[in-house]
């Protein structure tokens, strides 16, 4: 919870290679080719090779598709590729018995695996869920037996959108269901003495795949004789920097748990695509292993007993298995009410230099973009460095300039002798207290106002010390400032370790019940795109998808378009703020007979100004009604060239030509009086 430690997990095989334990995070992606089409299978196979990735999945929907395993696995090793294959299974109990002779791994979705039809609203006496468990075992069995005789690991994949109805009447569409479905099929693997497991708890929304995940290894580690290995996805992300912020927030965010073995990055793009976003998302945990080298030696017994141990003794700063908004107190900002139920504001700091006057004026009105909507993608405060009387003086006359817009600009200092100055100018003055510097907090109170009309955030710059640190400076400065009256005030941390940090600064708030609104700074002043992406993502997108932060401050080297842009897909992310239409997108794979990739752009580019409102877009059925849960309307994959659409779960037009369902698709939303035409 307060520092990165990797979960130790019992190995396991994937043919030349094996996951778990400290092994290298793998990274690994799937194929959108017809499994039974080998050219074409084989070819993409070849390029995901290419590309490093280092686990490759195929879709098998029949037995004539697990039939054609063997013609794709041969042709790949005559070929001296000998990456590990993968079989997907969800309905074929069949298909799943011929796949698991050709591959290393065989996964299975526990919601559609030897189920009754969905979505029937049945409701299960006890006597009735235990039948269809029953029946669950008596098709599941054959395949944990050849599985165990060939040496084949199993993923046991649940979904969120594919929970049987069984599981459904008892627990709903929720986290609690989704690890019960994953548990009743491991239970009866480890009946039978089969451990070659690992688990995945996929959902399109980054929050309820979080929980699912941390729950899992509550109830896992606990109940199952192993503790097994994780893989990590959020499904249907969808594509572009969306789909890479979504699925860097919910793959990020746990591996900063330390959980987590092998990975997958869901993008409606040429698979290849997926590969090196997902190297960039575990580098820095690969690193660190390679760094550390870690406890390898130990037995799994022994480490898990120590985590859990060490777990319970620590106080968490939030509930890590329900979202739930941290509670603090509302101050106004430029008109702006921040902190309590608001949404989180945004502030980014301006990249011009001070001595610059011209380009920072057009910077700052280039950020604010005051002739947008209130609510429009901008930045709602933008920062300025502030070092020097001469550069306070500068300040002074750009907000003169400025006009209006001069009252959304805040300043930051680390001269203690400034600050009262600033906060006489700007509606937020920040105070940046450098590590390793003396800090008199007594002159610096006594020559600050507590009525002062500016709002008073006080940052903690962190880089070396313990990441307990910068909370314990901030307490007793905070406590300090209460006992002088001081009430508009809000606190901080710049850390490369930001997830760490501001769990530490939550949780001595809240044992001191402090209640001031914390802003989330996340800076980047090297890296490439990608990096400072994923970065931001990770770091800031967990926090705010476990209910902390007031404010999201972005300092990159991104140019500030791309910077608000990934301010706000972070917010979006974490579903705490929508500024855009939320697309629900799949990848697509061999069960996709139209071209999804083309779909989901002509969708996008037709319904990307309704804000708030969520569109599923789904290759196939095996997903789509359940994410159509999610969702408020639903674009899905029938057949050949054919769409069915759904208004939530319920299918509402079958099997419509491609060519009419997106215009069919507007007219449902103009007749549930949810179109609003674009600006």
């Amino acid at each position: 919870m307060y520092h990165y430690r990797r979960r130790f997990t019992r190995e396991v095989p994937f043919g030349p290679i094996a996951l778990g334990g400290y092994l290298p995070i793998r990274v690994e992606s799937m194929t959108n080719t017809h499994t039974f089409d080998t050219a074409a299978s084989v070819e993409q196979c070849r390029r995901l090779h290419d590309a490093g990735c280092e686990i490759i999945r195929l879709t098998v929907p029949t037995e004539r598709d697990a039939d054609n395993l063997k013609q794709i696995r041969d042709q790949l090793r005559r070929d001296g590729i000998d990456t590990p294959l993968v079989a997907d299974i969800h309905f074929s109990a069949r298909a799943a018995m011929k796949a698991v002779e050709y591959v290393e791994n065989i996964r299975i979705n526990p919601g559609n695996y030897a189920t009754r039809q969905k979505f029937s609203n049945n409701e299960y006496t006890e006597a009735a869920y235990r039948e269809e468990l029953d029946v669950v075992r008596k098709e599941f069995l054959p395949l944990v037996s050849r599985a165990k005789e060939l040496g084949v690991s199993m993923r046991i994949g649940t979904n969120h959108g594919s929970l049987s109805d069984r599981i459904v009447s008892r627990y709903g569409n929720s986290p609690e269901g989704m690890v019960e479905a994953a548990l009743e099929f491991a239970r009866i693997c480890e009946e039978y003495g089969y451990y070659d497991l690992l688990f995945s708890m996929k959902s399109s929304n980054v929050r309820v795949m979080i929980q699912a995940y941390r729950l899992l290894v509550k109830r896992a580690d606990a109940e199952l004789r192993y503790s097994y290995p994780l893989h990590l996805g959020v499904t249907e992300a969808g594509d572009g920097d969306e789909g890479r912020v979504k699925s860097a927030m919910g793959i990020g965010a746990l591996l900063e748990d330390g959980l987590g073995d092998t990975i997958r990055v869901s993008l409606t793009e040429d698979p290849v695509n997926e590969v090196p976003v997902g190297f960039a998302i575990v580098k820095k945990y690969n690193d660190y292993h390679l760094i550390r080298g870690d406890n390898a030696h130990l037995p799994v017994k022994h480490v898990v007993e120590s985590r859990q141990a060490s777990l319970s003794s620590l106080s968490a700063p939030f509930d890590p298995f329900s979202y739930s908004r941290r509670v603090s107190r509302t101050v106004t900002i430029a008109g702006m009410t921040v902190g309590g139920n608001e949404m989180p504001r945004l502030e980014t700091e301006i990249h011009a230099p001070i001595s610059d006057p011209d380009a920072l004026f057009q910077e700052i009105t280039e950020r604010l973009a005051p002739e947008k909507l209130p609510d429009a993608i901008r930045s709602e405060l933008v920062g300025i460095r502030i070092e020097s009387p001469e550069e306070l003086a500068f300040l002074e006359n750009l907000l003169v300039k400025l006009g209006d817009a001069g009252r959304s600009v805040t300043a930051a200092t680390s001269d203690s002798a400034l600050l009262a100055g600033i906060s006489r100018n700007v509606i937020k003055a920040r105070f940046d207290i450098r590590e390793g510097e003396a800090l008199d907090a007594e002159l610096l109170l006594r020559q600050l106002e507590p009525d002062a009309p500016a709002v008073l955030e006080f940052c903690f710059v962190h880089q070396q010390t313990g990441e307990g640190v910068p909370a314990q400076v901030l307490v007793r400065l905070a406590e300090k400032l209460r006992e002088r009256g001081f009430e508009r005030i809000m606190f901080s941390i710049s850390s490369s370790a930001t997830v760490f940090v501001y769990r530490h600064l939550v949780r001595e708030f809240n044992e001191r019940g402090f209640d001031y609104p914390i802003v989330v700074r996340f800076n980047a002043h090297n890296g490439d795109t990608l990096k400072t992406l994923i970065d931001a993502s990770v770091q800031a997108g967990t926090l705010f998808c476990d209910g902390i932060g007031d404010i999201l401050a972005l300092e990159t080297v991104l140019p500030a378009s791309a910077e608000i842009d990934l301010a706000f897909n972070i917010l979006q992310g974490a579903r705490i703020r929508m500024s855009k239409t939320e697309f629900i997108s799949c990848p697509g794979c061999g069960r996709t007979y139209f071209d999804l990739e083309k779909a989901a752009t002509a969708i996008k580019q037709r319904l990307l100004h309704l804000k708030g409102l969520k569109i599923g877009i789904m290759g196939c059925i095996v997903n789509g009604p359940g994410e159509m849960a999610d969702a408020d309307f639903g674009y899905v994959g029938s057949g050949k060239g054919r769409i069915s659409l759904y208004v939530g779960k319920d299918r509402v037009e079958d099997n419509l030509p491609e060519a009419e369902a997106v215009d069919r698709l507007i007219e449902l939303i103009r007749e549930r009086g949810r179109w609003v035409d674009p600006a």
